[in-house]
């Protein structure tokens, strides 16, 4: 395991349809054994990162150092990583023991039944023994990825990346194996940069997250950090599901609060104290649906809503209402369950506002109030 320090990374194309930056200017530093999370929309740069740190991308500008070591250019066979692809990348002509074992064949001295002998090991580690002398086109889905992790593992590499390896799975599957894949990284103590753009992959696996959209690097934070305290609009929308409601307002002092308004109509008001924004100016307001409350009283609240659409979900129901013509979403227990057409009473404690720069999207206001600290978590490993 070693440390992994991306500085200033970034990648350009240049060709006859134009010039695109496609990572601009990254800079992360990954800790002995953390497993990190690269997450975005498709497009983003998160893939083409990961492909500049496995060496299959070159590099425009900036250094990666793998273990205080810069590799950017060094060969991928000379950088001690190990790569996990979406598609597995199996050759469909080699048995699995053959598959795991072709690194090794290439990359070390050891003899065939030196080789074997880890291939066995991995493969007793990721219960696929029984799958040893057969061919991908004998496997499912999750046994080639487990073929796949274990010719990965079995390099016994300073860094695993990982490029959506769940994504071919089905969500039962792809479930189990987020589980096995936290558990595996845990045991070997490996420093693990892990891609998707399912942001429920990302807040359940990663220890951080790393937050992109368009190149440029969001937030890098734990999970619940990067939940409840965002940098900016897009990381609160990013994050969660269902998506956070945003709406457009206005902030009016009403004595010791600031009312937010939306056509009129208050939807939050927060203490004098807790946000610097003017009378009149605008901002961005954001409610997580798990944070709107509803009553059957219309009069009971900070404002009404009609019920346009109720979704049950099982454990909870997501209630789509309207307010002044701008749709609000509220995820409730399974027993409210309001028909459409219902006028219900909505509440937002001021703890739960979110309040963004209407121009710039930075985060002015996150969960909490101004006494209350971003919670703070430490990376370490067992």
């Amino acid at each position: 395991m070693a440390t992994l320090e991306l500085n200033e990374l970034t990648k350009i194309y240049d060709d006859a349809q134009g010039r695109e930056v496609a990572v601009d200017s990254l800079d992360i530093d990954i800790e002995d054994g953390e497993f990190l999370v690269l997450v975005g929309p498709s497009g983003c740069g998160k893939s083409t990162t990961l492909r500049m740190l496995a060496g299959l991308e070159t590099v425009t500008d900036g250094t990666i150092e793998i273990g205080g070591t810069e590799v950017q250019h060094l060969a991928p066979s000379a950088r001690s990583i190990a790569m996990v692809f979406q598609s597995y990348a199996l050759y469909t002509k080699m048995t699995a023991r053959q598959n795991m074992a072709y690194g090794l064949k290439h990359s070390t001295d050891l003899s065939k039944a030196e080789r074997n002998r880890e291939v066995e090991d991995i493969a007793e580690l990721l219960d696929i023994t029984e799958l040893l002398d057969d061919k991908p086109d004998e496997m499912s889905g999750g046994q080639k990825q487990r073929v796949a992790l274990g010719r990965a593992i079995v390099r016994d590499p300073d860094v695993f990346l990982l490029d959506e390896p769940l994504s071919n799975l089905d969500a039962k599957l792809r479930a189990r194996m987020r589980t096995e894949l936290q558990q595996l990284q845990t045991d070997l103590d490996v420093t693990a940069v892990y891609v998707t753009h399912d942001q429920t992959e990302a807040m359940t696996m990663a220890d951080r997250i790393a937050v992109m959209n368009d190149g440029e690097l969001q937030q890098v934070a734990p999970p619940e950090v990067a939940y409840d305290h965002p940098a900016n609009e897009f990381v609160a929308t990013f994050l969660g599901s269902p998506s956070m409601n945003t709406f457009e307002t206005v902030a009016v002092e009403n004595g010791d609060e600031i009312e937010f308004r939306h056509d009129g109509t208050t939807l939050a008001a927060v203490p004098h104290d807790t946000v610097e924004c003017a009378d009149g100016e605008p901002m961005t307001l954001g409610l997580r649906p798990e944070d709107v409350r509803l009553s059957d009283d219309p009069t009971d609240g900070t404002f009404a809503a009609d019920v346009t659409v109720s979704e049950y979900q099982g454990n909870d129901n997501f209630i789509h209402l309207s307010v002044e013509k701008h749709d609000l979403m509220a995820r409730v227990p399974s027993d409210v369950y309001p028909n459409p057409g219902e006028t219900l009473g909505v509440t937002v404690s001021p703890r739960d506002v979110f309040l963004f720069d209407a121009d710039s999207g930075i985060a002015h206001k996150t969960r909490g109030l101004p006494d209350e600290q971003p919670p703070k978590r430490s990376v370490s490993n067992p």
